[in-house]
């Protein structure tokens, strides 16, 4: 199962997926039916396999994520939690369980979606989550490291209802703390199932995706089609879509990835080959963040 599926790396990762033989079913986990459908079209073309099934779920609003494993009549041997981005037209919107819209759907709605796997018991060997390099910060790009005061559980919640930035919430620097606490959330996951593996993994700065699609206009046009094009590719900044998509690909089937642990790319590139982000930043390796993050957004699920 792979959510945002529609568009950008999602799809490019379920034509991945379904070019390895021993893939037998994969489902398109999206918002828009429409759009779901085109994209299943898509693959089926592109790969000659007709393995695709549509999900309709929003990762943003955690009941159509409930109602859409409720429906699911078999489970799933490998869930990619790709859907995000920098949160729509205001991302620092609160929505009705009490986060803000950027934390929504990069994040609650994924924990909701594999509580409801896990307690179904629709999911069998492995969730990998879309984390990303901005979450230990990215100097070249102008992405700070989240600089968190002491990683309680009150900080956390400062962060998912967005009152720790208050008049201050720039969506792409609130990403990357977003990412850092999911990233979190996962670690702790993988030690409280330890029969699934939990892996976070980036997919780098990969061109085509969808992620920079809600940002003002200047912007999006500068990072998406000058910067991530043209600019980024000089310095190791960016690489290709099927690139990016890759590393989910191989995060699911690559034994030498370790439960709990965060890849992504070297320290100063967002291309290349993998490596444990603990070995950039310990705090990633801390038991006691991990538990405070998985606890904090949890409180707006119970």
């Amino acid at each position: 199962m792979i959510t945002g599926a529609n568009a950008g790396i999602g799809k490019e990762t379920a034509r991945q997926l379904a070019l390895n033989k021993n893939t037998k079913t994969i489902y398109l986990a999206c918002r828009n039916l429409e759009k779901a459908k085109i994209a299943k079209e898509d693959l089926t073309k592109a790969t000659g396999r007709n393995i695709f099934k549509i999900i309709i779920m929003d990762i943003s609003k955690p009941k159509t994520v409930k109602n859409a494993v409720a429906s699911l009549t078999e489970s799933v041997d490998a869930l990619i939690m790709n859907a995000g981005g920098t949160g729509g037209k205001h991302p620092e919107k609160i929505n009705d369980t009490g986060v803000t819209a950027i934390t929504a759907s990069n994040l609650l709605g994924h924990v909701v979606l594999v509580d409801e796997l896990i307690k179904h018991q629709k999911l069998n060997n492995v969730a990998l989550f879309a984390s990303s390099e901005a979450a230990r910060g990215v100097k070249q790009t102008g992405m700070k490291r989240p600089k968190l005061d002491n990683n309680s559980v009150d900080e956390f919640i400062s962060i998912f209802n967005g009152e720790k930035f208050k008049n201050n919430f720039d969506a792409m620097q609130v990403y990357g703390w977003i990412k850092y606490a999911g990233t979190l959330w996962m670690s702790s996951m993988a030690r409280k199932n330890p029969d699934i593996k939990f892996i976070s993994m980036s997919p780098g700065g990969t061109r085509g995706t969808q992620g920079m699609d809600d940002l003002p206009f200047i912007q999006r046009i500068f990072l998406k089609h000058i910067g991530m094009k043209l600019i980024m590719p000089l310095f190791g900044l960016s690489h290709s879509l099927e690139s990016g998509a890759k590393r989910f690909v191989d995060g699911i089937d690559n034994d030498e990835f370790k439960s709990g642990a965060f890849y992504a790319s070297k320290e100063n590139v967002l291309t290349g080959k993998v490596i444990d982000q603990s070995f950039i930043w310990k705090d990633f390796n801390n038991p006691l963040f991990q538990k405070n993050a998985d606890e904090a957004i949890h409180n707006f699920i119970n």
